[in-house]
């Protein structure tokens, strides 16, 4: 999030950051989106329960008008874990992008640094995609690549992809933004080339 607010201050990228919204109050990134001086909100998902069990309609409904009432063109997932609906993303397609610290379609989920390095992966790293219904199974469009070094444990795996997602995400941003890259009814197109494979960058 924070890589993605320097980059809308620096020019980079030619938006603004429209709001910071979080599930939780206690998301560190709420503290830091406020220390920028950034807009921010919380759509606590404890506070959405039914019979006693989560209803996600109504988190969701909250959390789609403090989208509008922001007055939002683009949703950009960055550590936001939870899993929302198919009419929720349908509802935005093509304008909600997510990031997932794996060369994707390999490590869907969680724990991905653990499952390369127990997988024997010889280069890891992070991918970009639209958001669609499937999990972390939207249109890819970037990859940045690491190598996994002989004596790699998940922190040094995790600190080195962390490290390419800050340069890879705000690239994304700023090519969907600028109007380079395009939804294109799920099949996306950069430059007005078709995307057939994720641009990758080292």
């Amino acid at each position: 999030m924070l890589a993605i607010a320097h980059g809308c201050r620096s020019g980079q990228i030619p938006a603004d950051v429209a709001v910071v919204i979080a599930d939780t109050p206690q998301a560190g990134g709420i503290e830091r989106a406020r220390a920028l001086g950034l807009a921010t909100g919380v759509v606590d998902r404890r506070r959405y329960v039914h019979n006693g069990r989560p209803d996600r309609a109504a988190f969701e409904a909250a959390l789609a008008s403090a989208i509008a009432d922001c007055g939002a063109d683009y949703l950009i997932l960055a550590g936001f874990m939870r899993v929302l609906s198919a009419e929720f993303v349908t509802r935005h397609a093509g304008r909600m992008l997510n990031i997932h610290p794996s060369l994707l379609p390999r490590h869907k989920g969680l724990d991905t640094h653990a499952r390369a390095l127990a997988a024997g992966d010889t280069e890891h790293g992070a991918s970009v995609h639209f958001v669609t219904a499937e999990l972390d199974g939207g249109p890819l469009i970037a990859q940045a690549v690491v190598p996994v070094l002989p004596g790699d444990d998940i922190a040094a795996l995790s600190g080195r992809v962390h490290a390419v997602e800050h340069k890879l995400y705000p690239m994304v941003i700023e090519w969907l933004t600028g109007g380079r890259l395009d939804w294109n009814g799920g099949r996306p197109t950069l430059d007005g080339a078709p995307l057939n494979s994720p641009a990758r960058v080292q």
